[in-house]
């Protein structure tokens, strides 16, 4: 056995866990070991420090595929395997012992949630990766990982997705912002952005950007930090934008036509904007749960 084999062999078990805790099916679990399995095979991982935390966000994104598979397909969830459903083995008393410390409760309402929310929840709340970890896996930025994983979380207890007064402030916090850039009042982008404000922008928004550079439009880094940096990006645009619900939550999306180009996601705490996601990456966005807000 290679001392690659042997590694994989160690982290078996949790790979495991990891995967059941996502899909709620040993057998699709175990299909998503072995696919982590062979890509470690395929790949160069001189390179790696953590072998652990590599196959780990390699089994993350696996399931990540499964479960946006189960839902483009329209499929019913899978119904949650307990206990009685393991067949005998070597791992059969780990297995039991998994199920249960899982549960089957927690396993159904797991099923309710959008792959992402389900993804971000799990790898946080049940194996401790952070937000910085988690992001990539889900394309998203840390600020947007951290609400996936708040509005699982509430689901997990048994409460609404989003509390309507949230769900209210939200809004407002979000439709002050496009006020102020359409009409490129300074002053007000200030008033409704943190003042350590972050601005993100994939690849797709970068590179649309410069595109842009002849019609004046300002070009856009990959990162911006702090108020005033932000504000002056979005003085005076965002014409064409509009109110959206993005993965429950509020937004902005650039949609001519109603077919999404760009979309606005936005970190909020105490009524100030303290994160900004833009996303133009066209399979990300077909990825996203997106809905133009009603009137």
């Amino acid at each position: 056995m290679t001392d690659l084999t042997q590694q994989f062999e160690a982290n078996r078990a949790h790979l495991r866990a990891v995967a059941y805790h996502m899909l709620g099916s040993h057998t699709e679990a175990d299909d998503a070991v072995q696919e982590a399995w062979l890509r470690l095979a395929r790949s160069d991982t001189g390179e790696v420090q953590n072998l652990r935390a590599w196959l780990t966000t390699v089994v993350a994104r696996v399931c990540l595929d499964m479960l946006r598979s189960r839902t483009a397909r329209r499929e019913d969830p899978l119904r949650a395997e307990g206990p009685e459903t393991l067949a005998g083995g070597d791992d059969a008393e780990h297995e039991v012992q998994m199920a249960d410390s899982v549960g089957l409760a927690l396993l159904v309402v797991l099923e309710t949630l959008a792959p992402a929310e389900r993804i971000a929840f799990v790898l946080h709340d049940v194996f401790d990766l952070s937000f910085e970890d988690i992001a990539p896996i889900i394309d998203r930025s840390p600020a947007a990982a951290r609400q996936l994983a708040s509005r699982a979380r509430r689901r997990v207890r048994g409460a609404p997705a989003m509390p309507d007064a949230d769900r209210g402030r939200q809004r407002e916090v979000v439709g002050a912002f496009l006020a102020a850039s359409r009409t490129g009042d300074f002053r007000a982008l200030l008033a409704v952005l943190d003042p350590d404000v972050v601005l993100h922008a994939d690849a797709a928004a970068v590179h649309a950007s410069l595109a842009r550079r002849v019609e004046g439009a300002p070009p856009l880094a990959p990162e911006a930090r702090g108020a005033d940096a932000v504000a002056a990006i979005f003085k005076g645009r965002a014409q064409a934008a509009q109110l959206a619900v993005i993965d429950g939550a509020s937004g902005l999306v650039f949609a001519p036509g109603g077919r999404p180009y760009a979309v606005f996601e936005f970190g909020i705490k105490d009524r100030r904007i303290v994160e900004i996601s833009l996303v133009a990456d066209p399979d990300v966005i077909r990825r996203l749960d997106v809905h133009m807000a009603t009137a």
